[in-house]
C-alpha cells in the first residue's frame, strides 16, 4: 500500500506532503480543481516520460516521492535481482531537474524508469474508463479465472513443467539439424579419419624417418667409410691399435724409470681398450649394413604421406596431425551417438508432454466448475451497478498446441439485455459498461489474490442515485481486502471512505495554486453537501450529507 506521496514544484502544485491509510480513500474536488495534476504527478512515480513545462518554477528541480509498504508483495528477489536495498517501507522518487534530465530512485539507488515502471505495476494500478484494455487480454482471463478456480500450484507446475519442455524441444530439434548436417560430412570425416589412422602416427616419428632414409640413400659410403676407420685402427703396422701398443711399450719403460708416468701408462692401456670396443661396433655396424632398396621406398613413400598430411589439415609436426585424427574421432563418435540420443530426447518429450496434458485436463476441469460461480458473482455484482440484465458467459477453446496457461483459449462473452446475443466482450460493452464489469472484476480477484493499490479515476462517470451508492458500496467491500483510491464526482461514493481528501485551487497574488486537504468529520460533511446541492449550500443538503456518512 502506499503510505505517502510528496510532490515540490510541480505544475501548480507548490508543495504536497500527505499520508494515506489503509481501506478506502476518496478524494474530491470541483472541475479544474487539479485532479488531473495530482495524478500526472504520481504517474512519473509509475515510470511514465516527464516534460520540462511541469516544473512549476523553472529554476527550481521537480521532485515526486511515493512511500509503499511492500512486504506482502513478495519482491524480495525483484531486489536481490536488480541489486537493490529491499525494505519493508520503500521510497521511490523522481527528480526532474531545469535542464530536463529525469532521474529516478528507489531506495536512494538510482534505477532505470523501466525498473521503476516494473515495480510500480507491483504496486499500484492506476484504472480509469480509458484503460479498461487489461480486460481484452488472455493472460489477465486466466488471472481471474484461475484464482477463483484455485489453479495456482498447478498452473505453477504446468509453467515449470512447460519450460522443460520447450527446452527439451529446442536440444531435440538441434540435434535433428546436426544429424541432418551430419549425415553429409559423416562420411568424409570417415575418410579423413581412416587416412590418418592408417599413416600408423606416432609422436616425434618424422626425425627417425629422416634419419632411415638418409642412411639407407648412402649404404655403400658408409660402408667405405666403416670399412676405412677399421683398416686405421686395426692396420698391422701402422694402425692405431699398433701405434698405441708401441706408445704404451714406451711408457711402460718411462714409468719404469719415474713413478710420475705410471698415469700416462695406465691412460694409454685405456684408450687401447676403449679403440678395440671402437673397432669391434664398428665391424657390427659394417655388418648390419646392407642396401635394402624396398624399405627405402617404404621410409620415403611413408615421410611423403607425412608432409601431405601436414599441408592437408595445415600443420606442422606429427603431433598436431594426431590431435586433428583425435578430433575428427570425437566428431565420428558424436554424430554415431546422434540417433540414439535423439530417440532418447524424443521419448522424454513423449513423456513431458503426457505429464502436461494430464496437468491441462485438471487445470481445464477447475476452470470449468469455477465459470460458472464467476459469471454468477459477476451478474449479481454489475445488477447492483445499473446492469440488472446483463449476462455473462465464458468459454473455454481447446488448442491443438501447448500455451502458457494449459491447452485452452479463453472468450469471455457478454450479452447486455435480454434476449441480445452473446458477442464478444471487447466489441459489445460500453466504455461505462467496462468500468462497471471491470470493477466487479476486481472487487471478485482481490478476495484471492494480493493486488496493487488500485485508483478509480472517476469510473463513476455517467452513474447516480441507487447505482452511484452500489459502485460506493461495492470499492468500499473491496477496500477491506486491498487499498483503494477513487477519485470521484459522485457523494455516495466519497461517502465510503475511510479517508476524504480535497483538491482545490488557491490564488496567492498573481499566482495559482493546486492543494490537497486532508477533511476532518465536519468538513467532509460541508464538502459531501456542497457536492449534493451544488453553488447553494441548503440544510437539506447538509442533513442528507450526514446520512450518506451515517
Amino acid at each position: 500500500m502506499i503510505t505517502g506521496l510528496k510532490i515540490t514544484n510541480y505544475a501548480l502544485i507548490e508543495h504536497l506532503d500527505v499520508s494515506f491509510l489503509d481501506g478506502m480513500t476518496c478524494i474530491t474536488g470541483e472541475t479544474g480543481a487539479g485532479k488531473s495534476i495530482l495524478m500526472g504527478g504520481l504517474s512519473l512515480v509509475l515510470g511514465k516520460r516527464a516534460e520540462l513545462n511541469v516544473l512549476k518554477d523553472c529554476t527550481k528541480k521537480c521532485i515526486v516521492e511515493a512511500s509503499f509498504i511492500i512486504d506482502k508483495y513478495d519482491l524480495r528477489r525483484f531486489f536481490d535481482e536488480e541489486a537493490l536495498d529491499y525494505e519493508s517501507e520503500t521510497i521511490i522518487r523522481r527528480e526532474i531537474v531545469p535542464s530536463g534530465k529525469s532521474r529516478a530512485f528507489i531506495n536512494d539507488t538510482p534505477v532505470t524508469l523501466d525498473k521503476i515502471s516494473r515495480l510500480s505495476e507491483t504496486l499500484i494500478d492506476v484504472h480509469s474508463q480509458h484503460e479498461n484494455q487489461s480486460l481484452f487480454k488472455s493472460e489477465y482471463q486466466f488471472l481471474v479465472l484461475d484464482a477463483l478456480a484455485g489453479n495456482e500450484h498447478l498452473l505453477s507446475q504446468f509453467q515449470d513443467k512447460l519450460k522443460v519442455y520447450n527446452a527439451a524441444k529446442e536440444e531435440h530439434q538441434r540435434l535433428l539439424d546436426l544429424n541432418q548436417k551430419a549425415s553429409s560430412d559423416r562420411d568424409y570425416n570417415r575418410y579423413l579419419f581412416e587416412e590418418l589412422e592408417a599413416a600408423n602416427l606416432k609422436a616425434g616419428m618424422q626425425a627417425p624417418l629422416e634419419e632411415m632414409i638418409s642412411q639407407l640413400s648412402n649404404v655403400e659410403d658408409l660402408q667405405s667409410y666403416l670399412s676405412q676407420s677399421i683398416h686405421i685402427i686395426e692396420e698391422e703396422r701402422m694402425g692405431v691399435l699398433t701405434q698405441l701398443s708401441s706408445l704404451k711399450s714406451i711408457l711402460n719403460q718411462a714409468a719404469e724409470k719415474s713413478k710420475q708416468f705410471e698415469t700416462f701408462k695406465k691412460r694409454t692401456t685405456s684408450l687401447s681398450i676403449d679403440l678395440k670396443d671402437m673397432a669391434d661396433d664398428l665391424q657390427t655396424k659394417l655388418e648390419l649394413l646392407e642396401m635394402n632398396p624396398r624399405q627405402l621406398e617404404e621410409s620415403e613413400e611413408q615421410l611423403k604421406l607425412l608432409y601431405a598430411l601436414y599441408a592437408k589439415h595445415k600443420v606442422d609436426d606429427v603431433g598436431a596431425l594426431i590431435e586433428v585424427k583425435n578430433s575428427i574421432d570425437l566428431k565420428l563418435q558424436e554424430t554415431e551417438n546422434l540417433e540414439l540420443n535423439i530417440n532418447k530426447l524424443q521419448d522424454k518429450l513423449n513423456k513431458n508432454l503426457t505429464e502436461l496434458d494430464n496437468i491441462a485436463l485438471k487445470l481445464h476441469k477447475n476452470r470449468q466448475k469455477a465459470i460458472t460461480g464467476l459469471c454468477f458473482e459477476m451478474e449479481q455484482l454489475v445488477a447492483r451497478m445499473g446492469m440488472q440484465n446483463a449476462k455473462f458467459k465464458i468459454e473455454l477453446i481447446e488448442s491443438e498446441k501447448l500455451l502458457h496457461n494449459g491447452k485452452e483459449r479463453l472468450e469471455f462473452l457478454f450479452s447486455a439485455n435480454l434476449g441480445s446475443e452473446y458477442n464478444p466482450l471487447k466489441k459489445v460493452a460500453s466504455g461505462g459498461e467496462m468500468s462497471r464489469i471491470m470493477l466487479s472484476i476486481k472487487t471478485i480477484l482481490s478476495r484471492f489474490k494480493k493486488l496493487p493499490t488500485i485508483v478509480f479515476d472517476e469510473i463513476d462517470t455517467g452513474v447516480s442515485g441507487q447505482v452511484s451508492n452500489e459502485i460506493g458500496n461495492i470499492m468500499s467491500d473491496m477496500a477491506k481486502y486491498m487499498q483503494v483510491f477513487t477519485i470521484t464526482h459522485l457523494p455516495q461514493v466519497a461517502a465510503k471512505g475511510k479517508q476524504h481528501f480535497r483538491v482545490y485551487k488557491e490564488v496567492n497574488g498573481q499566482d495559482t495554486l493546486t492543494k490537497l486537504k486532508e477533511l476532518n468529520p465536519q468538513e467532509r460533511v460541508e464538502e459531501l453537501a456542497q457536492m449534493l446541492a451544488g453553488e447553494g449550500m441548503t440544510k437539506t443538503a447538509l442533513e442528507h450529507a450526514k446520512q450518506l456518512l451515517n
